[in-house]
């Protein structure tokens, strides 16, 4: 085995500016050992009582999720690892397997101890190795959480967005084919002798079918029955295009109508005069169809800009949590159609506002919400209640699940960093990480409450910001 050298330890970055005798003193005091590319040198759960600087090789670290492996991040070489003086973390979250053959240096924690006692420069470079390792622990740790998320509200938006986006092709093209109907309806009607009191009769008819405010509501029974009234009484009048029964039933017409309309067509020419009112009462409901689903997608981009708050500076601001949480519903609306979940909102409109950043207020609901609803597909349904309410100088919101719980023993970890019960691909183990360390930005906090069929996590943020 090669000894690890004075330069060697040199070329690491964190160490260049540590004297040389201090450098000497990690040699005498470490050990030199070699790990073979594949082998394990740390597990899950070991202490952290060793610091190890890499000369040679990379290694990765690993976590279990469910019964499979995931990679969380990979150690390069001249990266000082392992105990660093200060640090608050007692036990590796995953294990160490070489990536590659690897070379580095082992000091025992009792030793290094002893070295922040004697030399303040080595202490020095390792507290700001351990400050570089928060922050890139910390930025990592976001960056997944936010990829993930973005890629399941991505899915589901996209799904949104997609059926009024077809609609519309649809409406358009059916539109199309109505509207190359015209000139032959317009030279047939030009041929009917109309008295002019008898056009305004229908006209009026028209008008006020296609401007009903508030049609009732049929079932799939009474839709059928007054579609077979129309078709009976079309055959009655010896009207060839049955189709139009149902258009008409649409827009409330009963046989008393079509009857005012026969009154006021000159004989044999009612057939003219009902494919021209039914060509027109098509173009009003795809007009209507291409309007609904266009106001849908106008709805789902509104709420992914006040979602993300995109026109909004950085700084905290006074909101209405509610809104937060209905945009949060709005992008997650597919998923919770797709697994037949119910949603309650008992909310306390009388609340005061919170001051809070959006963006991040927002994905808080959003974590909290999919799981939630991930929890539930066991069901294959579900209730999803959310409340919120007044407690105190504290604004609390309830969000509550009827899946099958958390069991008592894994209560306690689920806000660890990438614990999960997820199966690998639905969760990083991130998002109640992510949920703690918001609730903490604002001052907040949040708690848990489970068993089977009932579990309640509790958001609460002081009103003051204080």
């Amino acid at each position: 085995m090669k000894n690890i050298t004075l330069d060697e330890l040199k070329a690491v970055q964190a160490l260049e500016h540590v004297p040389e005798e201090q450098l000497n003193w990690l040699i005498a005091n470490g050990q030199t050992i070699e790990v073979p590319e594949g082998e394990r040198f740390f597990q899950k759960g070991d202490p952290l009582d060793k610091t190890y600087i890499i000369i040679e090789g990379r290694f990765r670290i690993c976590a279990m999720q469910g019964t499979k492996i995931r990679e969380v991040l990979i150690v390069k070489e001249h990266t000082i690892t392992g105990y660093l003086p200060f640090s608050r973390a007692t036990n590796a979250f995953g294990y160490g397997e070489a990536m590659q053959y690897m070379r580095m240096l082992k000091i025992e924690k009792a030793k290094l101890q002893d070295a922040i006692k004697q030399h303040y420069e080595l202490t020095e470079a390792l507290v700001h190795a351990m400050t570089s390792r928060v922050r890139d622990f910390t930025s990592m740790q976001q960056q997944n959480e936010k990829m993930f998320a973005l890629g399941k509200l991505s899915a589901g938006l996209a799904h949104e967005l997609n059926n009024p986006a077809s609609a519309i092709t649809r409406g358009a093209a059916a539109l199309q084919c109505q509207v190359k109907l015209l000139p032959e309806l317009f030279k047939d009607v030009a041929s009917l002798n109309i008295a002019s009191e008898k056009i305004d009769s229908i006209n009026n008819l028209l008008i006020s079918k296609t401007g009903q405010q508030n049609k009732q509501m049929l079932t799939m029974m009474q839709r059928a029955d007054k579609e077979d009234q129309i078709t009976d009484w079309l055959l009655d009048h010896e009207i060839k295009d049955l189709d139009m029964a149902e258009n008409f039933v649409e827009f409330d017409f009963g046989p008393d109508d079509l009857d005012h309309l026969n009154s006021c067509t000159p004989s044999p020419k009612l057939n003219v005069v009902l494919a021209w009112m039914n060509n027109y009462l098509l173009q009003e409901k795809m007009v209507a169809d291409i309007r609904d689903a266009s106001h849908r997608i106008s709805e789902l981009v509104s709420s992914v800009k006040t979602f993300t708050h995109m026109d909004k500076d950085t700084d905290k601001q006074l909101l209405d949590i509610h809104s937060g949480i209905r945009n949060t519903l709005t992008l997650l609306n597919h998923k919770l159609r797709k697994a037949n979940v119910e949603v309650i909102e008992d909310f306390d409109m009388q609340i005061p506002q919170v001051k809070a950043l959006p963006g991040e207020l927002n994905q808080v609901w959003t974590n909290l919400i999919d799981n939630a609803v991930d929890a539930m597909e066991t069901n294959g349904k579900g209730v999803l209640t959310i409340k919120t309410k007044k407690d105190g100088k504290f604004v609390c919101v309830y969000i509550t699940d009827n899946g099958p719980g958390i069991p008592a023993e894994l209560q306690s970890q689920i806000f660890d960093p990438f614990f999960t019960t997820k199966d690998m691909g639905k969760g990083t183990g991130l998002g109640l990480d992510v949920v703690t360390r918001i609730s903490q930005q604002h001052n907040g906090t949040v708690k848990v409450k489970s068993e089977p069929g009932n579990t309640e996590f509790t958001v609460c943020f002081p009103i003051n910001d204080n």
